[in-house]
């Protein structure tokens, strides 16, 4: 299977799915996103892959959605709409598979991207991640289930701290408040994270798909429709003058000028 922008590999039943956009910051684009549903799909086919580890290449786990992807854009928020489109079965997708899947966090790692490592059984970071919200700060809201799976992990007030006030987090503030299971030295990430894979994969796996299963049904039901009603509120936020603007001030790298429009 060729994919564009992911690189799949699999030894001793673990599979690793990289983003390989690491000049973009392995920002979400259209390509991106589908590779990354090809690529998790083949991972749910093979039954030689008994655990999945997502990853980024270069300096950043995901920095989020390609913003530049909107430059060209007559309708924002049509533009919103296709992203989310391709975005939200991949999140679906990492819930339900009956795999454990591990966010190997390497760098920075914002809104989708955020959205994507909070979807997932684990979350291993390295000591120089940072992790950011940053839906707001350019006028858009939260989308790929963040504002179900981020709460679950660090709590409702946490959570609506980060929307309002959009603070960057350091590793170590983020294992504090639950955000991610592991911090360790960047040098030892991949090592540590094949370590944990190649533990659970040896483990008692129907067991913990059931586990995983259970999980779901108990705190997850609402998945598909938080999955839509953040896809309905992000293409509202995106048609606003706020949303114009914050997207506009990233292009062109200064402060927004909201006016809450």
């Amino acid at each position: 299977m060729e994919l564009e922008t992911v690189v799949l590999e699999q030894s001793e039943g673990i599979a690793f799915i990289r983003m390989n956009r690491p000049k973009e910051m392995n920002t979400l684009n259209f390509q991106l996103t589908r590779d990354l549903v090809r690529a998790l799909e083949t991972c749910w086919d093979d039954d030689a892959a008994k655990v999945v580890v997502v990853t980024g290449s270069g300096k950043a786990f995901c920095a989020g959605g390609d913003v530049a992807a909107f430059r060209s854009a007559t309708d924002i928020g049509d533009a919103t709409r296709q992203m989310t489109k391709d975005f939200d079965p991949l999140v679906s997708g990492v819930r339900r598979m009956a795999k454990p899947i591990i966010a190997m966090v390497n760098g920075v790692c914002m809104g989708a991207g955020l959205s994507l490592a909070a979807a997932c059984d684990l979350r291993i970071c390295a000591a120089s991640a940072a992790f950011r919200q940053a839906y707001t700060s350019v006028g858009l809201t939260p989308d790929g289930a963040w504002s179900l799976h981020v709460p679950l992990l660090i709590g409702f007030g946490r959570a609506s701290e980060l929307i309002l006030t959009d603070p960057v987090l350091d590793a170590k503030k983020a294992f504090e408040i639950g955000l991610v299971t592991e911090v360790v030295d960047d040098a030892e990430l991949e090592d540590v994270t094949r370590k944990r894979a190649q533990r659970l994969a040896s483990g008692p796996l129907k067991a913990f798909a059931v586990a995983k299963d259970n999980l779901n049904r108990a705190m997850l039901g609402v998945l598909e429709n938080q999955l839509e009603q953040e896809r309905l509120g992000i293409m509202h936020a995106a048609r606003t003058a706020d949303a114009r603007e914050g997207i506009a001030a990233i292009l062109e790298k200064r402060r927004p000028v909201f006016r809450g429009e």
